[in-house]
């Protein structure tokens, strides 16, 4: 009796490590590996999605990439901890807000990281690949994995190049996809992830531009080389490059081959109604700030990357 009611009285504190679990879990940002499904790209547009071995293969590139991205979000809030104290929303991080200690974001960044590279080993163990395809695909995410820290470190403080890497990194992913799965990229392909993901980048920084202009405190260090102005013509110009690159790439003769379809065209509505939606979230309801938030709560945009998805894969697989 004396047992029960002294538990009774000093119930187990579950509180303090549900909310230290949760800390660590919002440090890897696993909400944002969505990015990371364009190492799925490849497969899509290489005509393989319903091929097994590539899908597994895609499927352990997918979780390669993500866990050396969640390494890169924690070392960067690691990094940013002081700027990201004096930002209105910034400040919640687990690190700015003390909720992970920055030893322990080390630490959780380097499990990260060796998961990562971990995980490309399962390629020969899974499914039976060559070991080339191993190191080459560690190879392009050990690449990533450096340019990033190069970038929270330093490259991030200078206009145009941070978009750029940022830009690039998507570029990684789908090359990441490509040599898991064994499966050429075109050309067509590599320019249109560049130029999309740049657009989105700019629109992010449209936001910063914003919250400087109204409180006169630039949120990065490089914002005070951007303006209204300049990001809504970067926007104008990357949004008609990349809805032009993807015209040129459904009529070129290499993809009407590769389909037997010259009805691809079709699919370019889809892509110049997802630019416009874009620029209308950014422009008008100035809301371009997160990418994936924008990507998981806006229904108008899920709906035409679903519609475009259908019709994509009609006209390829079906037509």
């Amino acid at each position: 009796m004396h047992y029960k009611e002294k538990s009774m009285t000093n119930p187990p504190d579950t509180s303090h490590k549900m909310k230290k679990t949760e800390a660590l879990l919002r440090l890897i940002r696993p909400a944002q590996w969505i990015k990371n499904f364009f190492v799925f790209a490849p497969i899509l547009f290489g005509g393989a999605l319903f091929n097994v071995y590539a899908l597994i293969d895609g499927i352990i590139a997918f979780f390669a990439f993500s866990f050396a991205a969640s390494s890169i979000y924690c070392f960067n809030d690691i990094h940013d901890v002081a700027d990201d104290r004096r930002h209105p929303e910034k400040c919640h991080r687990p690190i700015a807000s003390g909720a992970v200690s920055v030893p322990q974001a080390y630490g959780l960044m380097m499990l990260m990281f060796v998961l990562s590279v971990g995980s490309c080993f399962l390629f020969t163990l899974i499914n039976y690949e060559p070991i080339v395809t191993v190191l080459s695909t560690l190879g392009v995410i050990v690449f990533y994995w450096l340019l990033n820290l190069a970038y929270c470190i330093r490259l991030k403080q200078y206009a145009i190049i941070d978009v750029c890497i940022v830009a690039f990194g998507f570029v990684l992913r789908m090359i990441a996809g490509g040599v898991a799965t064994n499966i050429m990229l075109s050309k067509w392909i590599v320019l249109m992830t560049f130029l999309i993901t740049l657009f989105m980048s700019f629109a992010k920084r449209r936001d910063d531009v914003l919250r400087m202009e109204a409180t006169g405190e630039a949120p990065r260090k490089n914002t005070i080389r951007y303006n209204s102005t300049f990001i809504n013509q970067a926007l104008t110009i990357t949004a008609s490059v990349t809805l032009v690159c993807y015209i040129m790439y459904t009529v070129s003769p290499e993809t009407q081959a590769r389909f037997h379809s010259d009805y691809l065209y079709l699919t370019s509505i889809y892509v110049l109604l997802g630019l416009l939606r874009y620029i209308q979230i950014a422009v008008v309801d100035k809301k371009s700030g997160n990418p994936t938030k924008v990507i998981i709560h806006d229904h108008f945009i899920q709906l035409d990357v679903l519609a475009w998805l259908i019709t994509f894969m009609l006209i390829i697989y079906v037509g």
